[in-house]
């Protein structure tokens, strides 16, 4: 796919773990409190981003909830709410996705998680090896889909049944809201194809996701299907390059040999992701090969579960780099920067103009007179 030049659209993160501007210590650590979720996801609808992920997992509030709490708060975003099919039964989270999009006014969005960490697996109670677990992935959207889509949901699988379910109040969104997914498993890519709507990347070098993307879209074609992609990656972005690569070298300057060695020994040996195994690869857990490609770099990686790399430079050359993703199918961008409040003034302020994206429009095309802070049509006094 080329030529694809139209404005991305662009999503934020909610790090309901706890944020901050360092990786891999507790100096300046700044908790998951509610107020500076809120605080994030007002930003970010305020300045334009299209929608915000929530991640999941034992060390993260959840998501659910979170979101619901969010939603009244906030007026234009979206919510990528993690959907775990092996922590709870397909009819009880139609019920839940269906709620939600009714309270939100269609603003949710279901991110697919089945799971690679076995201390998260085994609190769910979920003891089915990896392909497994994408085997019940399978039965369990299977059910999820004809329950939110009105259609009988008899079904006898070797994992889960469902029989004479339905569905009093439907979503907004038909027929249902959208599904979400990032896996780079063989069984993962199966289930992505067959079901849903975006598929996710995490940030590998181009030429490495185009060969996933070709994968994923060869494969849902084979079901009749054709399918979204998305690129999850981490922005590290300043008006000039000097900047930037500083500013990725001091978000891992607290990170000592031992921290990086007992990340990486869980991401390579203990972790189920074939995903998270791809991007240790990439560096190897050695800070002398973090430069993956051009403004591409893993230093997240050496630390970080998940989305270990960021595109760092300047606007102009994140821009860039952007676009040949793009060319490749990527629609839609779901960012994240340390600390998560700053960087999305920072991404707003120096990316959004690059990429076409706007946000709200300038406080004097709102009625606000600058110079002294209060509306045209305000007392003097």
């Amino acid at each position: 796919m080329s030529g694809n030049t139209h404005p991305l659209d662009l999503y934020w993160y909610l790090p309901t773990h706890g944020d901050g501007p360092y990786l891999g210590t507790d100096e300046r650590h700044r908790p998951a409190t509610f107020g500076y979720l809120k605080e994030i996801a007002q930003a970010a609808d305020r300045l334009g981003f299209k929608g915000v992920l929530l991640p999941t997992g034992t060390r993260c509030e959840d998501a659910w909830i979170v979101s619901a709490g969010l939603i009244p708060l906030t007026e234009r975003l979206k919510f990528l709410v993690a959907l775990r099919p092996g922590s709870g039964t397909p009819a009880l989270f139609a019920r839940h996705a269906a709620t939600l999009d009714r309270i939100s006014g269609g603003r949710v969005l279901l991110n697919v998680v089945t799971g690679a960490d076995p201390a998260d697996l085994a609190g769910d109670g979920n003891k089915l090896s990896h392909d497994e677990r994408y085997a019940q992935t399978d039965e369990f959207l299977t059910i999820w889909r004809r329950i939110l889509s009105g259609e009988p949901a008899d079904f006898d699988g070797k994992y889960l049944s469902a029989h004479g379910t339905d569905i009093s109040f439907p979503p907004v969104q038909q027929p249902y809201p959208p599904l979400w997914f990032g896996g780079s498993s063989e069984a993962g890519i199966d289930v992505a194809a067959k079901h849903t709507d975006v598929y996710l990347s995490w940030g590998e070098p181009v030429e490495q996701v185009k060969e996933k993307f070709d994968n994923v879209r060869a494969r849902a074609a084979a079901h009749g299907r054709k399918i979204r992609f998305g690129l999850r990656i981490n922005l590290i972005v300043r008006e000039t390059e000097e900047e930037a690569w500083s500013a990725a070298e001091r978000l891992i300057s607290r990170v000592t040999d031992d921290v990086i060695a007992e990340a990486q020994h869980q991401f390579t040996k203990v972790s189920e992701s074939v995903g998270q195994k791809r991007i240790s690869a990439l560096h190897q857990g050695r800070r002398d090969k973090l430069v993956i490609a051009p403004n591409l770099w893993a230093g997240l990686g050496l630390v970080r579960g998940g989305a270990g790399t960021a595109l760092v430079g300047s606007a102009e050359s994140v821009a860039a780099r952007i676009r040949e993703y793009q060319e490749i199918g990527v629609e839609t961008i779901i960012a994240s920067a340390y600390p998560h409040l700053e960087e999305a003034f920072n991404v707003a302020e120096l990316l959004f103009p690059r990429l076409g994206l706007q946000g709200e429009p300038p406080l004097k095309e709102r009625g606000w007179d600058l110079e002294f802070g209060r509306g045209r049509g305000a007392g003097s006094e």
